[in-house]
């Protein structure tokens, strides 16, 4: 099972450095239901010029569509990062099952840093959390992005 982990969150870390090459943050996701992946993306801001197009975001509208439901509940979804607020509240209203995550986020997450989403209680659903999957790898990537660009 652990090495079915590791390569939905090597297809997440694809999705991130997907999205680096095109000039987004290197976020990648990927949503797995039944251990067959259902969507993938990484970051869409830029590209989508929407605030709200996160891959995760990103992830869930494809997802439902391709689910034909807005619930997920039955579905995991492993992210690079930490997930923040906005993205937290879409994983709570989506009913993700599961989340994996790679790198904590002390500035922005909001799982298990900051506003701890999912301890609040006026969280309707909380996911099982599993944080510091390929923490390293996904942590170098944003580092290297942001470094290339200051």
């Amino acid at each position: 099972m652990a090495s079915l982990m590791a390569s939905f969150m090597d297809i997440a870390m694809e999705e991130a450095r997907a999205a680096g090459k095109r000039g987004e943050v290197p976020i990648g996701c990927v949503i797995v239901r039944a251990g067959v992946v259902v969507a993938r993306a990484g970051n869409r801001t830029i590209a989508d010029r929407d605030p709200t197009a996160h891959a995760e975001i990103v992830a869930i509208r494809n997802a439902a569509a391709a689910l034909g439901s807005e619930r997920l509940e039955d579905c995991d979804l492993h992210v690079t990062i930490e997930p923040c607020v906005m993205c937290a509240g879409a994983l709570s209203f989506a009913r993700i099952r599961r989340l994996y995550y790679g790198a904590a986020d002390a500035k922005g997450g909001a799982v298990d840093s900051g506003v701890k989403f999912f301890a609040s209680p006026t969280c309707h659903h909380r996911p099982e959390v599993y944080g510091g999957m390929a923490e390293a790898e996904a942590s170098l990537l944003l580092k290297e992005f942001f470094r290339e660009r200051r």
